[in-house]
């Protein structure tokens, strides 16, 4: 009678065993399906977070490139006013190269 009521045990420990292992994968399927909503959800807020850091550094460059732009016109501009034979004697040789190498294509 000991070995069937053991046996019966060890039966019952299988089924419960089979089940629990069911019941923990459920748990794990859910955890993996939390687990890539909340890293999806990450990722997105980091290529938005990125984006914004892009577009201010953007920004940042193309007013710093305009300022630099205006300085270097009001020089040339002051060039052209000091030394007006200089410029134009710079002008008719820039003007002469770009034409050679126009000519020869």
């Amino acid at each position: 009678m000991a070995k069937t009521s053991a046996t019966l045990n060890i039966a019952n420990a299988k089924e419960l065993s089979v089940d629990d292992l069911a019941a923990q994968i459920q748990t794990l399927k859910d955890d993996l399906s939390i687990l890539t909503q909340t890293l999806s959800e990450y990722g997105t807020a980091k290529a938005e977070n990125a984006a914004q850091t892009a577009q201010a550094k953007a920004a940042e460059l193309k007013a710093a490139g305009q300022d630099k732009v205006v300085e270097a016109q009001l020089h040339a501009e002051e060039f052209v006013r000091t030394q007006p034979a200089t410029s134009l004697g710079l002008a008719a040789g820039l003007g002469f190269l770009v034409g050679m190498i126009a000519a020869r294509r």
